[in-house]
């Protein structure tokens, strides 16, 4: 797979699997890993994720949709990454085509990993994707 590739895996990767990603020139990106440095660095976004996560709520979706959408339009086009824990739901989903769309830009591959939301999975399945299981994709 080439390294400009864009690859989307649902729900999480070991950390073995993402060191695999990074070893075959893969951006590694993780919604969560992003949501945690916002929090350590205490952004606002960090700060609204971190009242959710101490009732014991879902993290908001403005705040997910800022952090990713900040990553999303700060990138070149044409780089290649592996993306996990995001889209997690049906409506991140939706967004995340929408701006893959303005882009003209399109899913090299789209995976299952741990903890996926099956919605999401047949979410991408209609849309024609093939859903291989991760491990499956990055065994090159």
């Amino acid at each position: 797979m080439p390294a400009k590739a864009k690859v989307l895996i649902l729900g999480s990767i070991s950390s073995a699997l993402a060191e695999r990603s990074r070893s075959l020139n893969f951006e590694h990106v993780s919604s969560v890993e992003m949501i945690r440095q916002e929090i350590s660095r205490r952004t606002p976004a960090g700060q609204a994720a971190e009242r959710a996560l101490e009732k014991g709520l879902p993290i908001p979706d403005q705040v997910i949709f800022g952090v990713m959408r900040r990553w999303f339009w700060a990138r070149k086009p044409d780089a290649g990454f592996v993306l996990t824990d995001f889209p997690a739901t049906l409506l991140q989903a939706k967004v995340f085509d929408e701006w893959f769309e303005s882009r003209g830009m399109s899913l090299s591959a789209c995976a299952v990993g741990d903890a996926a939301d099956s919605v999401v999975v047949d979410h991408y399945r209609t849309q024609g994707y093939d859903v291989f299981v991760a491990d499956q994709l990055l065994a090159v």
